[in-house]
């Protein structure tokens, strides 16, 4: 079985990516699926077009991924600049792509509200989107809860295309959702996202992960008082990271009065300067060998570009597309 996702470099990574899409990355890759992950620098020039951010976001999330555990010998990991078939795909989807297809698009209109310009790049967002998934012919896309929609409008694209040209020119992919951890809330009770600069950053150091722990919203019931850990943000962090047996015990705690959200906030920094340990320590390795890291996603593109030139091949041909080559 075919898996493909992607992740944009627009950023550090933080706990909510770990939960909410490489942990399934790499379990996904260890069952022994073919995994196809890509690095979405494409997609991050809809809201930035800063050079500099753009090359350092990249590698900070190549060599983040695979200090997490996408084995470049297991998985296919590349940029998604160096399939420029993709780009091909996304006209022919978006010759069959309705208007109001895109017009219904949840998320453009969420990011309109908050301020991102509202450029063609990101109306035309899912169309790219979907052009990353058919043109490697995935069966499975792990995705968040928030890209539902997005995939369904995929799965709508290659239905269309397959209709135009013929059945079987692209393979209909199916969601992988693990809506347990879907949603990670950041520091402000929000969704994590940097977005919303409520992130806790997977590498950065324990003393600064420490210093945003505690910058965690809470309420204002004193210490000695009973606490309510469902409404807690700093317990629903907790609940990622400890044991079964230490979480009864806090909640236990929090319930009985006299343990603070300072405890609460000290005690989850401790588990997730645990949690990412041995990944900080490769990441520190890999990040003084930025070749091996480049050299790692060049061996990727090459195997993508692979299979996306047999796709395009099916496709041009199957529309009456002539080339020369």
């Amino acid at each position: 079985m075919r898996i493909l996702s992607g992740v944009q470099p627009s950023g550090r990574l933080h706990i909510g990516n770990w939960f909410g899409a490489i942990r399934q990355f790499v379990k996904l890759q260890n069952d022994g699926h073919d995994c196809f992950y890509f690095l979405a620098n494409y997609h991050a020039l809809t809201s930035s077009q800063d050079k500099a951010f753009l090359a350092e976001s990249t590698m900070h999330l190549a060599t983040g991924m695979i200090s997490l555990g996408i084995d470049p010998e297991k998985s296919t990991l590349f940029v998604q600049s160096d399939v420029p078939q993709v780009a091909e795909l996304t006209w022919f989807l978006n010759c069959v792509c309705p208007m109001g297809l895109l017009e219904r698009a949840t998320s453009f209109k969420d990011k309109v509200q908050r301020g991102i310009q509202a450029n063609v790049g990101l109306f035309d967002y899912p169309v790219l989107q979907a052009a990353d998934i058919l043109i490697y012919d995935s069966n499975v896309v792990p995705v968040g809860a928030d890209q539902k929609q997005h995939l369904e409008i995929t799965r709508d694209l290659a239905g269309k295309l397959n209709l135009a040209w013929g059945d079987n020119l692209l393979v209909v992919p199916e969601p992988y959702i693990v809506e347990s951890t879907a949603v990670v809330p950041g520091i402000d009770g929000q969704k994590m996202s940097k977005s919303y600069d409520n992130t806790i950053e997977i590498f950065a150091t324990d003393k600064a992960t420490t210093k945003r722990c505690r910058q965690i919203v809470t309420d204002s019931t004193p210490l000695e008082d009973p606490k309510d850990p469902a409404t807690c943000n700093v317990f629903s962090l907790i609940k990622l990271f400890a044991s079964p047996e230490e979480l009864a015990e806090i909640e236990a705690a929090y319930r009985a009065g006299g343990y603070g959200y300072g405890h609460a906030k000290n005690r989850l920094g401790e588990l997730i300067n645990a949690e990412f340990a041995q990944a900080r320590e490769r990441y520190e390795q890999l990040r003084s060998r930025p070749d091996d890291v480049k050299d790692m996603l060049a061996e990727g593109g090459r195997k993508a570009r692979k299979v996306a030139d047999a796709t395009m091949a099916r496709i041009r041909e199957a529309s009456g597309i002539l080339t020369s080559y």
